[in-house]
């Protein structure tokens, strides 16, 4: 299986700045005076090789959305403003000729805020007849939602006016189901409106995608669920929002978690690789790229023997499992 990430932002997208680009284009001729780039060779691999990825990459700024691939069908969670480039992927490569053969989602909703579910209407596979669209989720109200999304005056385009056969399917927490040749369950979460997590496995590997997810005194507890659901889990995805101070200080009861608490619940479930996810959206790459350094420093003070891999997601990031 190998994960693609379209959004990994929280709450709200970002777009970058001219202020931003113009002091990361600094940053990278300052540091460049050193070498002797005569030859475009030579400037890539500065660039690849020298410069830290918060002056030469960007972690984006479009919201959730991640594709699990390895499968026939497409299998997403969640529908925020990544959805819109991973449908304009799907139509540039899905081609045979000048036509598109009929495909099938699946797309898994933690919850039915905003920034979870915004990409659908820009969603151009969406318009495509023949493509069918499975929308997974466990509020009762989710296609109520959707529907009502992009009525007027919200949006010019009502649902009913796409012309992919989209359904809905409720789903039960803790009930385990066969979808796209895995086995997918759901956990109840701790966000205002309830969110939900997901465990997907597959061939002997297992991912979890859990955002949106506040845990409190009792994730410190041999029997709290969630340590069963993260067991073992080839990969954990993981909302890391917040440093400690916030989560615990001005923006308690918002619904999401620190770094410092994804660290200890994934050490203790055994998890091998944890990914930083929905990312503050006031964060810059500079200050991303230090609170990922942070969270590995904290892993060290934690459990030092831990072999634990850290990284912080970024739209367009591809990890392979």
């Amino acid at each position: 299986m190998k994960i693609h990430f379209w959004g990994t932002r929280g709450s709200l997208p970002v777009a970058i700045t001219t202020d931003a680009i113009e002091a990361k284009i600094f940053k990278a001729i300052h540091a460049s005076r050193a070498y002797p780039l005569e030859t475009d060779e030579a400037i890539r691999k500065f660039i690849r090789k020298e410069l830290p990825f918060s002056v030469r990459g960007s972690y984006g700024g479009n919201t959730s959305c991640i594709e699990i691939s390895g499968q026939e069908e497409y299998v997403l969670c969640d529908a925020g403003t990544g959805l819109r480039d991973f449908g304009n992927y799907v139509m540039k490569t899905g081609m045979i000729g000048r036509q598109h053969l009929p495909k099938v989602f699946h797309i898994f909703i933690s919850h039915p805020h905003w920034d979870h579910i915004q990409g659908f209407p820009f969603f151009t596979p969406a318009y495509i007849p023949g493509n069918q669209i499975n929308i997974h989720g466990h509020h009762d109200d989710l296609e109520k939602i959707f529907v009502n999304q992009q009525n007027a005056p919200n949006f010019p385009v009502p649902l009913k006016a796409m012309r992919a056969d989209i359904s809905f399917h409720i789903m039960e927490p803790g009930k385990t189901y066969d979808i796209a040749g895995m086995n997918v369950s759901g956990i109840k979460q701790n966000h205002p409106g309830d969110s939900y997590g997901y465990c997907f496995i597959q061939g002997g590997k297992k991912i979890v995608y859990s955002t949106d997810s506040e845990h409190k005194e009792d994730a410190e507890d041999d029997d709290y669920a969630f340590i069963e659901f993260f067991k073992n889990a080839d990969l954990l995805i993981f909302d890391a929002q917040y440093t400690l101070l916030d989560a615990v200080d001005t923006k308690e009861n918002w619904g999401h978690s620190s770094n410092l608490v994804a660290v200890e619940l994934a050490v203790h479930a055994g998890v091998k690789r944890l990914c930083l996810f929905h990312s503050e959206h006031t964060y810059d790459d500079e200050s991303l790229t230090k609170f990922l350094q942070n969270t590995r420093e904290y892993l060290k003070i934690h459990d030092a023997s831990s072999n634990l891999e850290i990284h912080l997601a970024y739209d367009g990031m591809e990890i392979d499992i």
